[in-house]
């Protein structure tokens, strides 16, 4: 379930003409985008940045096209990041590896266009205070939990939740 919603059967059944049209139309739309960004940040082949972008599609085939449609930069993105961690976490358990430590635990850095941006701003300023000053310490001056408790007067347990809160909150008003 992705937020909510219900993703499509894992089963390995034929995607409706809507689906297909949809991915197709995804796929020409922001395939060389993906592949773009990927080669941008990985020390990857084009080989296994190709296979990333595809298994993307694949796996963003068993959303509704509603809401693969919403934001679908954002959700191609997010689902090549995991194919992509996952990737390396298992070229390491083979004693292999394609991509640095330092990239595995960075998130992969995409240049928004300005509207992406405008929402999430909104979204951000939307959070009420006491989330919003737990999410600025640490997503824009690069603040620990730890610093955050100590800077804030509170529990490094009360700001894990109040991140996940904001962050949990931001992904609810970017989905609407």
């Amino acid at each position: 379930m992705a937020n909510g919603k219900k993703v499509q059967d894992e089963a390995a059944t034929p995607l409706p003409a809507e689906r297909a049209s949809m991915l197709e139309g995804l796929y020409r739309q922001y395939a060389g985008w993906l592949g773009r960004r990927l080669t941008a940040r990985l020390r990857a082949t084009p080989v296994e940045v190709d296979d990333i972008v595809q298994e993307a599609y694949l796996r963003a085939a068993r959303y509704a096209p509603e809401d693969a449609g919403r934001h679908p930069k954002a959700l191609l993105m997010r689902i090549a990041v995991n194919l992509a961690r996952d990737h390396m976490r298992r070229n390491v358990v083979r004693g292999g590896r394609s991509l640095d430590d330092d990239q595995a635990e960075a998130p992969l850095s995409v240049a928004p266009d300005q509207h992406e941006t405008a929402l999430l701003k909104d979204a951000i300023l939307s959070l009420p205070p006491l989330y919003r000053d737990v999410f600025v310490l640490n997503r824009f001056t690069g603040l620990t939990y730890e610093e955050i408790a100590s800077h804030v007067g509170i529990s490094v347990k009360a700001v894990e939740w109040r991140m996940s809160k904001a962050i949990a909150m931001c992904i609810d008003r970017l989905m609407d």
